[in-house]
């Protein structure tokens, strides 16, 4: 019979997650499985994997074949290389010590990789709560400073409103005022005939300058009497 490590899909449309299955190769793919090893979530981030690794060497060192993104998930848990290092152990390449050794090492490092990316992911993540907090703060001022400028264009609508009848009955109140006026005015234009009076008293105080000739006249006559002598 011929083995297979593969998924099983699981969960709702849209959201899935799958199991780590050992089953055999001619069932169907949802059908049924001879073992679960763990299982794969790829809606978070990272994804999340657990997966039981001595089965899956047992299951490995029996002949089973992963498929490509089985293979891939073994890999990324170092399932693979704990079965390539222990192949190197049986056939004497080298000791089991060196091997687990290898395998520790490659661990370390992949561990620290994992908590890199969860640490970016995370300060990333805070980084975009931030903004959208911002963002949001932004978008509320905005939103109270329309909310006060359209109150008060309803406060001076209003208060134009109010003033407008106060104009119309104060220029209604002017409109008789106005036409009392001329009559006031009706009492100047009679006293003008007695100005007209005055002016034709002036020409007497014209005649003043002809008796003045008469005196220019006697001057002459003194300078002769004055030669005579």
């Amino acid at each position: 019979m011929s083995v297979k490590i593969r998924l099983q899909r699981h969960g709702k449309k849209g959201k899935p997650y799958y199991w780590i299955v050992a089953a055999d190769s001619r069932s169907k793919r949802d059908g049924k499985y001879l073992e679960k090893l763990g299982f794969y979530n790829p809606n978070t981030n990272p994804a999340t994997i657990e997966i039981d690794m001595e089965k899956s060497i047992e299951w490995l060192k029996n002949g089973a074949q992963p498929t490509k993104t089985a293979r891939n998930i073994l890999s990324y848990k170092g399932i693979m290389l704990k079965h390539h290092l222990l192949g190197g152990v049986a056939k004497g390449a080298f000791t089991e010590e060196e091997a687990e050794k290898r395998f520790n090492a490659w661990l370390e490092e992949k561990t620290k990789k994992v908590e890199d990316k969860k640490e970016k992911l995370s300060k990333e993540d805070e980084e975009r709560k931030a903004k959208a907090l911002e963002n949001e703060k932004l978008a509320n001022e905005i939103r109270i400073k329309a909310q006060k400028e359209a109150t008060a264009e309803e406060a001076a609508a209003e208060a134009a409103a109010k003033e407008a009848p106060a104009e119309e009955e104060a220029a209604e109140e002017e409109a008789p005022a106005t036409e009392e006026a001329p009559a006031k005015e009706a009492p100047a234009a009679e006293e003008s005939p007695a100005k007209e009076a005055a002016e034709e008293k002036a020409p007497a105080t014209e005649e003043a300058p002809a008796k003045e000739v008469p005196a220019a006249e006697e001057a002459p006559a003194e300078e002769n009497t004055a030669k005579e002598e």
